[in-house]
Order: C-alpha cells, then sequence, then structure tokens
C-alpha cells in the first residue's frame, strides 16, 4: 500500500469521526438552547440526524473495503451537501442558520482531497443552494421566511453565499496545497535526518577506535562498540552515567583539549590507552560538552619496542663496524713500520720515520678510543652560571692557533657585553671546539668564521657560520652519526659529541649547509636548568 493512499485513508478516518461529533455536538446545543420549538418539522428533522449516523456507520464499514478512495471521498462529501441543503430547507431555507454547513464541507473536501475538490464542492453547493432559494423564491417549496423578501434579496443571499464558496474554496485549497507541501518537505527532511542518524551511528560503530561523549556534567551520552571492547564496560552500564564514576581511568572534568597516554588495567590485562579530548559544539558555537576518542596502543607499543630494540642492535652493528674500520687503518700502519724495523735492513733516518709513523697511529688509536668512550659514556653535566661569551673568546683564542688553522683563517666575533646561561662550561667549551674546529677544516685555503649570539626571552642562541666546502643534501641527515664522516683522517665523532652534549643540556642544535656555501650551526640553549 503507497503513502498516499495510507495518508487518504487516515484523512477519510478523521472525516468520518469530525462528522459524528459536528452532528451529535451542533444539533445537541441547538435543541439544548432553543428545544423543539425552534423547529417546525422536527420529525423530519430528526430523521435527517439519524440518516447521518446510519450513513456514517455505513462510510466507516466500506472504507476497509473499498478499491477507489479518491472516488469514495467524493460520494461521501457529494452526501454531506445533500444533507446540508436539506437541512437547509427543513430550517427556513433563505432564513436558515445552517448555509455555513457547507463551507465545512468545502473546507473538508480541500483537506482531504485537494484544491480541485474544493473548487468542485463549491460549484455543487452554489448550484444547490442556488436552486434552493430559487425554488422557494418562486413559491415551488413551501417553506416559511420571516417578514418580507424582495426578490433583490433572494438574489443577494444566493450572489453572497456562491462568493463565499468560492473564496472558502479557494483559500482552503491554496492553505491545504502549502500544507502539503511542507508536510512533504518535513518528510523529506525527517527522511535524511533519519538516514543521518543511521549513517552517523553505522559510522560511530563501525570506528576502530573508541569513542565517547559526555554532557558538561561528565555524563555519559553515546558509548560506541569500540569503547566497550578496550574498556571491557557495557554501553548499558556506562550510558547515563559520571564517567568516572564507572570508569575510573576517565578522571572528569577535562578541562582542556588535550592528547595524553595512560597505562590501566582493564580485567587482568593492562593496556597502554592514547586519548584525544575535544570540545562538543553546539549550533551556536556553545560548549555542550566533551568527545574523547581512544585506542588501544599496547600492540603498536609492544611492536615499537621491537623495531627500537632491532635498530638498537643494527647501530650497535653499524657501531661496531666504524670502530673496527677506524682501528684497524693505524694497526695495519703501526704493523708495517714494526716489521719493517724489526727487519734491521733499512737505514737509521728511515727507521727514525717510521717510529715516527708508529707513535702517530698510536696516538691516533689513542684519541679514537678516547673520542669514543666520550661518547659512549657522557658523565652527567656540572651546571653552574657563567657568561658565554668569556667561554666563546677562551675557545676562539685556541682555535685561531691551532695547527690546521696555520693562520689563513680569521674568526670573527658578532657579539656585545654579556650573556649569563646555566650550563656545564666544559662541556659546552668541547661543544664550540668541535664545531670550531670543523669549520676551520672546511676551509683548507683559508677563509672566515663569524660566531654571534642572540639573547632571547626563553634560550640563548650561539651560532658559528663558515665559508667553506659545505655539506652535500644527501649527507646533511647523517652529519651527526658516530663515525660518520668525509674527512681521510677524521673519526666522526667530534659533532656526534657535540648534538650529545647540547642534548644532556635539554637543547638543540641545527644546522643549514649547501656546497659551495659554506654551513651554519646554531646551538640553541634553554635558560632554565
Amino acid at each position: 500500500m503507497s503513502e498516499d493512499i495510507i495518508t487518504l485513508k487516515k484523512k477519510l478516518k478523521a472525516l468520518i469521526v469530525f462528522r459524528v461529533i459536528f452532528v451529535t455536538l451542533f444539533f445537541g446545543s441547538s435543541f439544548f438552547f432553543w428545544g423543539f420549538g425552534r423547529f417546525h418539522d422536527i420529525r423530519t428533522l430528526s430523521s435527517l440526524i439519524i440518516s447521518q449516523y446510519v450513513f456514517t456507520i455505513i462510510y466507516y464499514l466500506l472504507l476497509e473495503r473499498t478499491g477507489n478512495l479518491v472516488l469514495f471521498a467524493y460520494v461521501q462529501l457529494t452526501i454531506d451537501i445533500f444533507f446540508e441543503i436539506l437541512l437547509i430547507y427543513f430550517t427556513g431555507g433563505i432564513d436558515s442558520w445552517f448555509s455555513f454547513t457547507l463551507v465545512l464541507t468545502i473546507l473538508a473536501s480541500s483537506i482531504v482531497l485537494n484544491k480541485k475538490a474544493g473548487f468542485i464542492t463549491a460549484t455543487l453547493s452554489s448550484v444547490l443552494y442556488g436552486m434552493l432559494i430559487n425554488l422557494q423564491l418562486y413559491g415551488l417549496l413551501a417553506v416559511k421566511t420571516e417578514g418580507l423578501m424582495e426578490a433583490k434579496d433572494y438574489l443577494y443571499k444566493i450572489f453572497i453565499h456562491t462568493i463565499f464558496f468560492y473564496l472558502t474554496a479557494y483559500l482552503s485549497g491554496y492553505l491545504s496545497s502549502r500544507l502539503e507541501k511542507t508536510v512533504q518537505k518535513l518528510t523529506e527532511k525527517d527522511l535524511d535526518i533519519r538516514d543521518l542518524e543511521i549513517f552517523t551511528r553505522e559510522v560511530v560503530e563501525s570506528l576502530s577506535s573508541g569513542l565517547f561523549t559526555t554532557d558538561m556534567s561528565g555524563r555519559v551520552l553515546l558509548f560506541n562498540r569500540a569503547a566497550e571492547r578496550i574498556t571491557g564496560f557495557g554501553r548499558e552500564s556506562v550510558i547515563g552515567q559520571k564517567i568516572d564514576s564507572v570508569i575510573p581511568f576517565f578522571p572528569f572534568p577535562f578541562y582542556e583539549e588535550r592528547r595524553d597516554e595512560k597505562t590501566v588495567i582493564t580485567g587482568r590485562t593492562q593496556k597502554i590507552i592514547g586519548l584525544n579530548i575535544s570540545l562538543m559544539k553546539g549550533a551556536a558555537d556553545n560548549t555542550k560538552g566533551f568527545i574523547v576518542v581512544f585506542q588501544d596502543l599496547t600492540p603498536f607499543k609492544k611492536l615499537e619496542a621491537e623495531m627500537k630494540q632491532k635498530e638498537k642492535w643494527a647501530a650497535i652493528g653499524e657501531l661496531s663496524s666504524n670502530i673496527a674500520h677506524e682501528i684497524r687503518n693505524p694497526l695495519a700502519s703501526l704493523k708495517g713500520s714494526i716489521e719493517m724495523i724489526r727487519e734491521d735492513s733499512i737505514p737509521k733516518n728511515q727507521k727514525e720515520r717510521l717510529m715516527e709513523i708508529a707513535l702517530n697511529e698510536m696516538d691516533r688509536l689513542n684519541r679514537i678510543i678516547t673520542d669514543f668512550l666520550t661518547y659512549s659514556r657522557p658523565t652527567p653535566p656540572e651546571f653552574s652560571q657563567f657568561d658565554i661569551h668569556e667561554l666563546l673568546d677562551e675557545t676562539i683564542d685556541l682555535l685561531k692557533n691551532v695547527d690546521q688553522n696555520n693562520g689563513h683563517v680569521s674568526i670573527r666575533k658578532n657579539y656585545n657585553g654579556s650573556v649569563t646561561v646555566n650550563a656545564d662550561p666544559q662541556k659546552l667549551r668541547q661543544v664550540f671546539w668541535n664545531l670550531g674546529l670543523n669549520a676551520i677544516e672546511a676551509m683548507p685555503e683559508g677563509g672566515e668564521i663569524i660566531v654571534s649570539t642572540r639573547d632571547t626571552a626563553d634560550s640563548v642562541e650561539i651560532t658559528m657560520k663558515d665559508f667553506g666546502t659545505g655539506v652535500e643534501e644527501k649527507n646533511q641527515e647523517k652529519i651527526f652519526y658516530p663515525f660518520f664522516t668525509t674527512k681521510e683522517r677524521g673519526t666522526g665523532l667530534g659533532l656526534a659529541i657535540a648534538y650529545r652534549i647540547v642534548e644532556e643540556h635539554r637543547g638543540r642544535i641545527n644546522v643549514e649547509s649547501g656546497p659551495g656555501i659554506g654551513t651554519t650551526f646554531e646551538v640553541i640553549l634553554p635558560k632554565e636548568k
């Protein structure tokens, strides 16, 4: 059965009920106020009322058996008009007070059927009413009137009733059509909203992440299937309750939007839960509650730990390989020199040269081991307050006289006054020494290094810029790796040690470089310890 047929059947039922109520109340009140003496032919009128009840019962019985409901509605409305014309006839014709009942039928036809039905009933009502009044005018109907009336009075009555009938049909049809359109739009909107609600519910229930919403007092409004699985609590026991009273590891109130991780115990299982708290906004951008989305991060944390372990072993393997490589080279030179000295078949001056090579390689081995121990077993920094400019001045003086410099590299200071930092002066001296030495070695033909500082509200920035060969882009991510170097005799630990020391001070070190444009290292130290 279509939606239109169901709607029409409901309207016809309403029409039947309205007819019974109207006949009962209207005629009952008429007899109550005026008595039987008001009506000239009480027996005929009573028969008319009884007939209306009988027809109403017949309508109700035929409603479920009728196939053409539209025709059935027209039949009812037409019979109602005939009953109303008879009522007008028996209650005085032109003097009858009951001509308004035709207006009710016209209204009913527009509401039950459509605008067209309203005009049809208006036409039928006008024709029948006009015939009744004309027959009364020419004395063809034995209807008494109160007082004398002229022909124009009869014509006026017919005219005004006809105008009123059609006006009623137009207005009721217009309002009915607008009402139908509004109802149709509301129905469509309701279906859209219902579909959207179903879609939203399906999306929320299909999420792999747990999701729940609360009002401003912390009472749970929504709790999806994933939330049940992760927390172990059923939604029946959670919805409507305060979240922290049911699930203690979600403490309320939620003061602000934030991300967090919690280690919780659900049943006998320990889980790591990551959650994101957001404000739930209304249409007027007012805060209505909170949205909490959370995930069970336990498997990801296990995988992350395994990856870190593998990376650790891979780093140890690479470090061991680099150490072996760095130690093997001086050992090879040392072994070759000692074997030639042991043969005792070379001139004295060559022996002295081989001995000098052996001693240099021993020094190189000692430097490699010392640097490696410094990197692998760092001592905790000893913080103290000191002027960073004084430390930089001391380091610059040492760099000016280093063997790699040979007076070809000038160092320009771009700072004034004093800037106090809270750090370990010995460790920072090593940082700037390594950076400065790296800058000097990057300019074998000479050049200039610019050392500058900047004091901000929460940090101190020290910049060391050279105009050397620069670092290729593919190597920029590796320059802080231990034993990574592009120099022939470098250990590859200087920048790695500098990076670790800056990290120990909860600072950071940035680098900008490119072939042919030089390199800039920026050390940023926080002012607080």
